[in-house]
């Protein structure tokens, strides 16, 4: 039953592999037109809140992001609309990193549902909304269509599971997704950042939290976890969680809660 699920998908990543070149090579210069910067100002508060010059730099990595990355459906055809969630939620959490680029994405594929370990988007047991892949799959994110709708929705409360994805592959990529973005942050901070997770799990356990309870599942899931809250309602976890929101601000280098402050 593995097997013959995974085959397809072996020669669909195969296949995206073969046609990257091909996209980077025609994608050179990609500009976002009038309908896109309409979708994000109407879809993305993020990008809502920037001044025009912070728009236009958005506009930019949005663009940059779309042209080395392939965004494919299975069992749904991908709109204008989600390429600019997919991509949106890529860039807000390395927006104040310059120019910051997934070395370890190549394909993000597009679920019209939650999926199960098989990946199979229909039947019972279907409880998976995203996740970056590993093995044979390094390199790919599944997403689920609704989830990644929903957390940009005014629904979304403190979750958004794109963000929470990109976030993963962003502590990914120092070899380890351990919560601990070593490539981001000083040597020195690891071990504070450590101690403030493992106080701060210790509040779930306790319920003295209002932090989603799944971070409680290992330091890696805290980490994408948190950085949900501080990019969907960053005053708030400013107000609740101030040392976790400064600890967030300088990992991500931005300030959530002050549109532009990058």
């Amino acid at each position: 039953m593995y097997l013959f699920i995974a085959t397809p998908l072996v020669i669909l990543i195969i296949w995206f592999l073969f046609r990257k070149k091909l996209v980077l090579r025609s994608a050179r210069g990609i500009r976002l037109n009038r309908t896109c910067r309409f979708l994000l100002d109407d879809h993305v508060n993020y990008y809502h809140k920037l001044d025009k010059r912070a728009r236009k730099r958005f506009e930019a990595r949005v663009a940059a992001f779309l042209s080395t990355t392939n965004i494919e459906g299975v069992g749904t055809e991908i709109t204008d609309l989600d390429r600019m969630l997919v991509a949106s939620s890529a860039v807000i959490p390395v927006f104040g990193l310059g120019d910051w680029r997934y070395d370890n994405l190549t394909n993000v594929i597009l679920y019209p549902d939650t999926f199960d370990d098989n990946y199979q988007f229909e039947g019972e047991n279907r409880s998976i909304m995203g996740m970056v892949g590993s093995g044979y799959m390094n390199g790919q994110m599944l997403l689920s269509r609704a989830a990644l709708v929903k957390g940009f929705s005014a629904m979304a409360g403190k979750e958004n599971t794109a963000i929470h994805e990109f976030v993963h592959l962003l502590d990914k990529a120092d070899g380890a997704t351990d919560g601990v973005p070593e490539h981001l942050m000083q040597h020195q901070y690891a071990a504070p950042w450590l101690s403030l997770m493992h106080r701060e799990m210790h509040r779930i356990k306790d319920g003295k939290s209002d932090i989603n309870p799944y971070a409680l599942a290992s330091e890696a899931e805290f980490f994408a976890v948190a950085s949900e809250y501080f990019f969907e309602k960053p005053e708030q976890l400013q107000v609740k969680h101030p040392e976790l929101y400064a600890q967030l601000s300088g990992i991500f280098r931005q300030k959530a809660a002050v549109p532009n402050q990058v």
